[in-house]
């Protein structure tokens, strides 16, 4: 899982600007904040670059997942 819907809620960030930055469909980009899709680590280091975070920020520890605090860094 990851937690890339957050980082671009908190930016203020639409999926269609990321979409058009890294040169994905706008379905594909949505698949990716919605948790339907990973995006290879390759492109995970993209949207980090874009966003202006560290790529594990992105990241949700599976310990999280687990006791139900995927919300939680």
């Amino acid at each position: 899982m990851n937690r890339i819907k957050e980082v671009l809620e908190d930016r203020g960030i639409k999926q269609t600007w990321l979409a058009e930055r890294l040169g994905k469909s706008f379905n594909m980009v949505n698949a990716y904040v919605q948790n339907r899709r990973q995006p290879s680590i390759e492109v995970l280091y993209r949207i980090a670059e874009l966003l202006q975070v560290e790529a594990k920020e992105l990241l949700v520890n599976n310990d999280m997942v687990e006791k139900g605090g995927a919300d939680e860094k």
